[in-house]
C-alpha cells in the first residue's frame, strides 16, 4: 500500500446521514514526527474553530465594526442599507453557479503547491458560514431599524410591517439553529423557504410603504428566484435492490461532475432532499441512491415515483475537492457509498476506500457500480462490512467463511494488495489501519 505521507493527504468522506467530508493530516513516521504544534495552532483545531464558524464570525465582525464607526450618525437609514447589504450577500452565497465557480477556483491549484496551501483551498466547501454570519447579521440590523422608526413616530402601517418583518427574522434564525435543525430537519426546511419568501414580501411592503430605492429588493427577488427557474419533472427508473435501497436513475440530459450534488422532491413546494449524483456511463442522465432514513425516503422506497422534480443545476459538494490531491482514502457508510464512487470511476490518481454497511449484497444487489467497486476492481479499493459491531476504532474482521456472505460479525472484502494473507495477520483496526497506508508498517 503507497504511504499517504509524502507530499498527499487522505480524504475523509463518511458520507451518511448526518455524516461529512473533513481532510486529514497525511500521517507521520517516526522519523518525520514534527514539533509540537504551537498553542494557536491547537485552537484554530478545536470544532467551535472550523473555518465554517470563522467565516461566520468574520462577517459578524465586520458588521459590528460598522455599527461602531458608520452607524451612529444616521440609524435608521444605515441600518437598512446594512441590512439589505447582508441579506444580498446571504442569498447570493448560496447561488448554485457561484459554489460552483468556488469550487473550480480552489480545483485549479496545482498538485506542486505545497500541501497545506492546498489543504487550506480545500476548506472551500465552507462557503455556508457567509451565508449564517450574513443572516444573523441582517436580520439584527432589521430588530435595529424597527427600533429606529419606533422612536421617529413613523405611522403604524410602517410599524405593523417592520415589526412583523423582525419577528419573522428571529423565528427562521431560531429555527435554523443546529440544535432544531437536526431534531425536526423538516420544520427548519419549510420555516426557511417560506419564512425567507414571507420576509422578501414584507421588504416590499416596506419600500413601498416608506419610499425607499427597490432596486436592492430587485436584485434580492432575482436571487431567490433563479434557481426556481430551472424547476422541472424528469421522469424517473425506479430499481430497489432491496427494502432498505431505490436506485433512481434520471434521464434529464444532465452530465454531473464528480461530488456533485441536486435537490429532489415529489411536490416542488413539499419537502426536498440532497443527494449525490452518480453518472450513468455513456448516457446524459445520472442515478441516485436513496436509504430508509426517515418518512419521506420511506414513502419514495415503498412507493416509487414515476416523475421527481429536480431544481437548479448539479452542484459541487464537499466531495468534489478530492481532485486537489494525488492520492485519496474515502471512508464511506452505507449508501454513502454513493458521492465516492463517482470519485472512483473517474479519477485517474490513486483512491483507497474503506466501505462500511450492514449486508452490502443483500442490500445494494447488482447495482452496477457497486458491484465494481465492491469487488475490488481498482487497485487498492477495500470494503469492510460491520454488521453489528458496537466499537468502530477496532473492526475485527472474523476468519470464518460464513461472514463473507453477510452472517453475524463482519468481513473485510480485499483488494489484491491483502490476497494471501492469513486472517490472523489482518485482525484488528492496527493492521487494518496499517493495510490503509495510514500508519507505517
Amino acid at each position: 500500500m503507497p504511504d499517504l505521507s509524502d507530499g498527499t493527504i487522505g480524504t475523509w468522506a463518511v458520507a451518511g446521514r448526518h455524516h461529512g467530508l473533513a481532510l486529514l493530516d497525511p500521517p507521520r513516521t517516526a522519523a518525520a514526527e514534527p514539533a509540537a504544534p504551537g498553542r494557536l495552532r491547537a485552537l484554530t483545531a478545536h470544532p467551535l474553530l472550523m473555518p465554517y464558524h470563522r467565516l461566520t464570525a468574520a462577517v459578524l465582525a465586520l458588521n459590528a465594526a460598522l455599527a461602531v464607526w458608520w452607524v451612529p450618525g444616521e440609524p435608521a437609514a444605515r441600518a437598512g442599507h446594512l441590512a439589505s447589504a447582508d441579506f444580498v450577500l446571504a442569498f447570493a452565497v448560496r447561488q448554485q453557479p457561484l459554489v460552483n465557480a468556488l469550487f473550480r477556483l480552489a480545483l485549479r491549484s496545482p498538485h506542486r503547491w505545497p500541501l497545506r496551501r492546498r489543504w487550506h483551498l480545500a476548506k472551500v466547501y465552507h462557503h455556508g458560514g457567509v451565508h449564517v454570519g450574513a443572516s444573523v447579521a441582517g436580520s439584527a440590523w432589521s430588530l435595529v431599524l424597527a427600533v429606529a422608526t419606533t422612536r421617529t413616530g413613523a405611522a403604524w402601517p410602517v410599524l405593523a410591517v417592520t415589526w412583523t418583518l423582525v419577528a419573522l427574522l428571529v423565528a427562521v434564525c431560531v429555527l435554523a439553529a443546529p440544535a432544531v435543525r437536526h431534531r425536526r430537519h423538516d420544520l427548519f426546511e419549510m420555516s426557511h423557504r417560506y419564512g425567507g419568501w414571507s420576509a422578501l414580501l414584507l421588504l416590499w411592503a416596506q419600500a413601498l410603504l416608506t419610499g425607499h430605492a427597490v432596486w436592492v429588493l430587485v436584485l434580492l427577488t432575482v436571487l431567490v428566484a433563479v434557481p426556481w427557474l430551472r424547476l422541472r419533472r424528469v421522469p424517473v427508473q425506479v430499481e430497489r435492490p432491496s427494502g432498505h435501497l431505490a436506485v433512481l436513475t434520471l434521464a434529464d440530459g444532465t452530465r454531473p461532475t464528480p461530488g456533485a450534488y441536486t435537490a429532489l422532491s415529489r411536490h416542488p413546494l413539499g419537502q426536498w432532499h440532497g443527494f449525490a449524483l452518480v453518472p450513468s456511463p455513456g448516457e446524459a442522465a445520472f442515478r441516485v441512491m436513496v436509504s430508509r432514513a426517515g418518512d419521506w425516503t420511506s414513502s419514495l422506497i415503498d412507493a416509487p415515483p414515476r416523475h421527481v422534480w429536480v431544481k437548479g443545476v448539479p452542484t459541487s459538494g464537499m466531495a468534489t475537492v478530492a481532485g486537489m490531491f494525488r492520492s485519496v482514502l474515502w471512508v464511506a457508510t452505507g449508501s454513502g457509498i454513493a458521492p465516492v464512487l463517482p470519485h472512483l470511476l473517474a479519477r485517474s490518481g490513486e483512491s483507497h476506500l474503506l466501505w462500511v454497511g450492514r449486508r452490502p449484497r443483500e442490500t445494494y444487489g447488482d447495482e452496477p457500480a457497486v458491484r465494481d467497486h465492491r469487488g475490488g476492481r481498482r487497485p487498492h479499493a477495500v470494503g469492510h462490512h460491520d454488521a453489528g459491531q458496537a466499537r468502530r476504532d477496532r473492526p475485527r474482521p472474523p476468519a470464518a467463511p460464513r461472514d463473507r456472505r453477510g452472517g453475524r460479525g463482519g468481513h473485510l472484502e480485499q483488494g489484491p494488495h491483502l490476497a494471501g494473507r492469513a486472517p490472523a495477520e489482518r485482525r484488528g483496526g492496527a493492521d487494518l489501519r496499517r493495510d490503509l497506508g495510514l500508519v507505517s508498517a
